[in-house]
């Protein structure tokens, strides 16, 4: 069963490429996968009906106790058929029904055959979890099958309709199946159902997990999305709304009817919504003059038929359930087909305008009357056989037997009145001019007919299939006395049938007037109408409450955020009963100090007036935390705080050079008071959560286990082993998300372009790279003796590569001098912190962020030339070489047979230096440092060098602008260097 499931998705994954050398011939290929498990399957059908499970099983997530494991028994063994034989029969059918000139033919067939793979995996799966993963996968290969017109928009209104109500029905499913596998302990289908819960948590698993069957099988009120995906091609209703798909919750109740069907909610959800469900989609079938909209309702109808049945709970039951779903399959696959037929033949589905087609196609025709006639229960096909059945099962079913034998006699007449309606609209000769067709592939009528042909011998050889259908249904409790059979004798169930003929037949003869009663019916009775409008009206509150939030701008979404959370965990707060009882204020007498100043420093940033003083208060609360973590006795976190504090202070200081030096310079803010008070609240309550966390433990802390998890990782800094080895999964996600920060921040400044490098200088002192060279009048103040200073740019008398592109106004000899004695050893220093990290404080972050704090004195030193020679790298391919070699290290012991992430270590004896070890973890480490510097560097080249080159041209534009006013030829030189872009004070750094 796992081959035939990896076979389903590496041919669903060459499908495309095959279609492109097959066209559409390609579906009869892949129609000999499915062809080639069905076989498969009857070789298996002997030893199931002694009685033996077949069980594959390969362990996933061990940790929950969740493998793949399959199970084929009678039942998966019934639904697998089904899935694969038709499934092999609708591929056929698309080799002729559609043309080579199809759009995104080869998708549609990839997701086809993949989807006939995913519903074998559903009815075989034993873990719940994994069912549901399939589940799942159904509704979004049916969301992309229904959508396959991708230009029509009543396709994608109706797939995305189809996701939302299947989905919602599946997670409300997922509750239900984790409160199961919960109270049972087990995560096995098959012991969740020998073993059912009982009680409340019982009643509301099982009720949530109904929930999600009755969407899947578009029970009333989910029953609107079934007809809107008749906007997919008629292969996807013969297969997946016929057959496949909406049989997955049917299928679902089946399976837990052993354990479930004496639930309290499950006979009023079970049997009330399908007795509604058979009624409602009958009635509406009536209505219909499209015929694949009349087959849809009617499947409606059919869905609800098979959920009574298979969930009303006893032997007799279970075996017509069994029987009718079998039954269902065969005729209403083969009835979706001829309507796919009668389509491309006739160029239309609304039964008014056909007329003749029996005489141009009988043996369409015929195949949809023998279909036609299953489904209305006619002997001596399957249809009848189980619906016959089905009346003597419920006959002695007690109250609930009666009330479904009512509902199911008045549903069993609306099929029989639809039935005729669609054999009588699609071929019948209403007018003297038959309508005229197109010639029909006789490949095309094969698979209907077949299948046709299935319903009638399976109701004469019902004998055949009876051990199959009794297998499953002997789990069910009750007597073991009926069978299956053509003939019962003159018994109530026959009376049952003829007077349902009967009565259908009249309504048959009084269709006008059936047509006038029907139009009676208010328009508001829809529930399409009804999820059209709540959608809306989501849509409306949405756009509404989306405007009210933005108008307020950047303080509207932070006091929604805050109040969300205050309210929030407010509530947790004042239901809160266990307090600490020992309150320690601090534990050193500076502590105290030291949140008094960080304190001060937080009110003083709120009330700033200047936007460079905020940024330096907010700054004193970070430095603060630094000291308050080296006095806990966390040199890892105080060091790699103080970085972070220092680079962050540098871009805040890098963006504030684009906005106005005051806040709320043009709008003074507003609503201060009610700013204070969330602001005050949010600190408060904070405080309260931190107070109460700490006397909330009631179980030893895991961090005593941390030390000897440490030590196995060769590392005695527990931090870094953590972020390297033991949670590096995490570590992996944070450095993506820089990686995603530094692209949107370039995204966000390069605006008309993004270069690899920062600007640099060319080899005889002139810039280099989108730039335009320095004319003499910009070097004069800087030359000495007669000499050209660009003649040597790295000559004794330059500290900096790129300092003399600086105006002498703006440069700081000191500062360059102190820059470019600190660089390197700064460099060093990183490196040192990258790898003594696993046994000391340092590690890839620090290190990497130390690295990055020397990248910026250099900038701010000598301006966006001297980033340039400092690191003259693309930072897009440090990041990315970073990245890959962290994932690197993640995925690379999977080809050596080990897990994820595992580490592994080498150890040397070198003379002189001793035992050196060195791990696998080292180059993830290595991988975080890369990831740091890129973004520092990318930082830096966005928010700084490109900032500056912008400000260089628009100052140079503007100079040009005022020049040509005055009638001159010629910019001032002394403009064009990069010094004089900016004002005193302002170029290259803290000047």
């Amino acid at each position: 069963m796992i081959a035939s499931l990896l076979a389903f998705a590496v041919l669903s994954f060459a499908t495309p490429f095959l279609t492109r050398w097959m066209g559409r011939n390609v579906f009869f290929l892949i129609a000999l996968l499915p062809a080639a498990v069905f076989v498969m399957l009857l070789t298996w059908l002997p030893a199931v009906l002694d009685g033996s499970t077949f069980r594959e099983s390969v362990e996933w997530i061990p940790l929950l106790d969740i493998s793949l494991t399959f199970q084929l028994d009678a039942l998966s063994l019934l639904l697998a058929l089904v899935v694969t034989g038709v499934g092999a029969l609708v591929l056929v059918y698309c080799a002729r029904y559609f043309s080579d000139d199809e759009p995104a033919l080869g998708r549609f067939a990839a997701l086809l055959l993949l989807f006939a793979g995913v519903m074998f995996g559903l009815v075989t799966s034993d873990d719940v979890y994994v069912m549901f993963v399939f589940w799942e996968l159904t509704s979004v290969l049916s969301y992309l099958l229904i959508g396959h017109y991708t230009g029509r928009k009543e396709s994608r209104g109706a797939a995305l309709q189809a996701l939302t109500v299947t989905t919602l029905g599946g997670l409300a499913m997922l509750v239900g199946i984790v409160i199961l596998s919960v109270q049972t302990g087990s995560t096995s289908i098959q012991t969740i159902v020998e073993n059912p819960v009982t009680g409340a948590a019982g009643e509301w698993a099982i009720a949530l997990v109904l929930l999600g069957a009755i969407s899947k099988s578009a029970l009333v009120p989910f029953h609107f999305w079934l007809p809107a995906a008749m906007a997919a091609p008629t292969p996807v209703s013969a297969y997946l709304h016929a057959a496949a798909m909406v049989k997955a919750g049917v299928y679902l109740v089946a399976r837990l009817a052993p354990g479930y069907a004496d639930a309290e909610v499950w006979h009023p959800i079970v049997i009330g919504l399908g007795v509604l469900t058979m009624v409602v989609g009958g009635w509406r079938a009536l209505r219909q003059y499209d015929l694949k909209l009349l087959l849809a309702y009617g499947t409606v109808s059919q869905l609800g038929f098979m959920i009574v049945v298979v969930g009303f709970g006893t032997r007799d039951a279970a075996l017509a359930g069994v029987a009718l779903l079998l039954s269902h399959a065969l005729f209403k696959a083969t009835l979706f087909l001829v309507v796919g037929i009668v389509d491309h033949a006739a160029g239309t589905r609304d039964w008014r305008k056909l007329s003749g087609l029996g005489r141009r196609m009988p043996v369409v025709a015929t195949v949809a009357f023998i279909a036609a006639a299953s489904m209305a229960g006619v002997p001596p096909l399957l249809g009848f056989v189980a619906k016959e059945a089905v009346f003597t099962s419920l006959l002695e079913g007690g109250a609930w037997g009666m009330f479904a034998l009512v509902g199911l006699f008045v549903g069993s007449v609306l099929t029989v009145a639809y039935a005729v309606r669609f054999v009588w609209g699609a071929f019948y000769s209403r007018d003297e001019q038959p309508t005229e067709t197109h010639p029909v592939s006789a490949v095309a009528v094969i698979p209907p007919a077949l299948l046709a042909g299935a319903s009638l011998i399976g109701g004469i050889g019902i004998a055949f299939l009876d051990p199959l259908l009794e297998a499953y249904a002997d789990l069910l409790p009750g007597s073991r006395d009926y069978h299956l059979g053509l003939w019962h004798g003159f018994e109530p169930a026959l009376f049952l049938s003829l007077i349902v003929f009967a009565i259908g037949a009249v309504l048959v003869w009084r269709r006008r007037k059936v047509a006038r009663m029907q139009a009676l019916m208010p328009a508001w009775v829809d529930m399409s109408h009804a999820y059209l409008k709540i959608v809306r009206s989501n849509d409306r509150f949405a756009a509404w409450l989306t405007t009210r939030i933005q108008s307020q701008g950047l303080p509207g979404y932070i006091a929604v955020i805050l109040f969300v959370v205050i309210a929030g965990l407010g509530i947790g707060v004042v239901m809160n009963r266990e307090w600490p009882e020992n309150l320690v204020l601090w534990d050193h007498p500076i502590q105290p100090i030291l949140a008094f100043v960080m304190i001060v420093a937080a009110v003083g940033a709120a009330i700033a007036k200047q936007r460079v003083a905020a940024v330096l208060l907010v700054g004193v609360t970070g430095y603060g935390l630094v000291l308050l973590f080296g006095m806990g006795g966390a040199p890892d976190l105080a060091l790699t705080q103080a970085l972070v504090e220092t680079l962050t202070i540098v871009a805040f200081v890098l963006v504030l050079r684009r906005l106005p030096t005051k806040i709320a310079q043009r709008n003074p803010p507003v609503r201060g008071v009610f700013r204070a008070v969330i602001g005050i609240a949010a600190g408060a309550l904070m405080g309260l959560v931190g107070f109460i966390a700490l006397g909330a433990r009631i179980q030893p802390t895991i961090a005593e286990g941390l030390p000897a998890l440490a030590i196995e990782a060769h590392g005695r800094n527990i931090v870094n082993v953590i972020l390297v080895d033991i949670r590096a999964w995490d570590t992996l996600g944070e450095i993506s998300v820089l990686v995603a920060v530094a692209t949107g921040v370039a995204s966000l400044i390069f605006v008309t372009g993004r270069t690899g490098s920062a600007p640099r200088l060319d080899e005889g002192g002139g810039r280099r790279t989108r730039s335009r060279p320095i004319p003499e009048a910009a070097w004069a103040a800087d030359t000495r003796g007669g000499r050209d200073p660009r003649s040597s740019a790295t000559s004794e008398h330059t500290w900096l590569l790129a300092g003399r592109t600086l105006a002498p106004e703006n440069r700081s000899i000191l500062i360059e001098v102190l820059v470019r004695l600190l660089f390197h050893p700064a460099i060093i220093v990183s490196i040192f912190l990258l790898f003594v990290g696993h046994n000391a404080p340092g590690g890839g972050f620090a290190g990497g962020l130390l690295a990055g704090l020397a990248l910026v004195a250099r900038y701010l030193a000598g301006g966006r030339y001297e980033l340039g020679e400092a690191a003259p790298i693309d930072a897009g391919r440090v990041l990315g070489t970073g990245l890959f070699l962290a994932a690197a290290t993640a995925t690379l012991p999977l080809f050596l047979g080990q897990a994820v992430f595992q580490s592994s270590w080498f150890e040397w004896e070198v003379p002189i230096l001793g035992v050196i070890s060195f791990g696998t973890s080292t180059f993830f480490d290595i991988g975080v440092y890369l990831v740091v510097v890129g973004l520092v560097l990318d930082i830096l080249r966005s928010l700084g060098a490109e900032v500056d080159r912008q400000r260089e041209d628009k100052e140079e534009r503007d100079d040009n602008t005022t020049a040509e006013s005055r009638g001159d030829s010629q910019v001032p030189d002394s403009r064009r260097s990069d010094a004089a872009a900016w004002p005193a004070g302002e170029a290259g750094g803290p000047h």
